[in-house]
């Protein structure tokens, strides 16, 4: 295969997969990592896509866009409910936590035990999942409503955010990068989860394996202000190694 035609390939290949890996992609052509590493470099000068550690991401993905609930809510589902399982164990009776509008913290939702808890979020879906435990206290950030995410945004959901102090944030994120830190497609969802992670004592990251890496449209927050990443088994080893060499708890969900 032509060295034009092998890059063709790559960068549809990136563009139909949201983001892939070296390795992926060295298994996929067999060649070696360090040509395609010399690819992606490449095809990155060429504006055609953007680098990431271990890999590269669709220059598609560096928009305001928000992928709807709906196809987040099926999207790598069995690890999200490993992640939420794993996160509801570091809930304590008494807590009071954040959630975002994540998928995963629905998951988290449904998984929390009926017990005595306050939990500040801007997800309806969240809230609607709280409602029928009646020992959780759910307060709403009220906000403008986003219909792709059901989720609250704007300058009511972050000044509401001002008013509390809560001990723990649970929270996902479209991006994280070593280097530039957490990031999501939205500016507003990015400013209300900026909030989330000043007003906790204790920030948890919920993210699958496919978002290490990872540059968003909106940077949010740096890495050193997240006490424990939780992620599923899927996790690239490169990476494990560069995240338990980090400042902060990590904790790998398995079935």
């Amino acid at each position: 295969m032509l060295v034009v035609e092998r890059r063709k390939k790559i960068v549809d290949l990136v563009n139909d997969r949201k983001s892939v890996r070296v390795s992926e992609l060295s298994e996929i052509f067999s060649i070696t990592k360090e040509t395609i590493r010399r690819d992606l470099e490449k095809l990155e000068e060429q504006g055609k896509l953007i680098r990431s550690h271990g890999g590269a991401v669709s220059i598609r993905e560096v928009d305001d866009q928000e992928i709807s609930y709906q196809e987040r809510e099926v999207t790598n589902v069995e690890e999200k409910k490993q992640i939420a399982l794993t996160a509801v164990k570091q809930i304590n009776p008494g807590d009071k936590v954040i959630l975002d509008a994540s998928s995963t913290a629905w998951y988290v939702a449904k998984e929390i035990p009926d017990f005595e808890i306050t939990v500040l979020t801007n997800s309806i879906k969240v809230a609607t999942e709280l409602s029928n435990k009646k020992n959780i206290v759910v307060i709403s950030t009220g906000g403008i409503l986003r219909p792709e995410s059901l989720s609250y945004i704007g300058p009511l959901a972050e000044s509401s955010l001002d008013l509390y102090h809560v001990d723990k944030a649970f929270i996902s994120c479209k991006g994280f990068h070593f280097e530039r830190g957490m990031s999501e497609s939205s500016e507003q969802q990015a400013r209300v989860k900026e909030k989330m992670v000043n007003n906790a004592d204790k920030v948890f990251i919920m993210i699958d394996h496919s978002k290490f890496g990872i540059q968003a449209f909106s940077r949010f927050g740096s890495i050193e202000k997240v006490d424990c990443i939780i992620t599923d088994d899927k996790i690239d080893s490169q990476i494990e190694q560069t995240i338990k060499s980090g400042p902060f708890k990590f904790i790998i969900a398995s079935n």
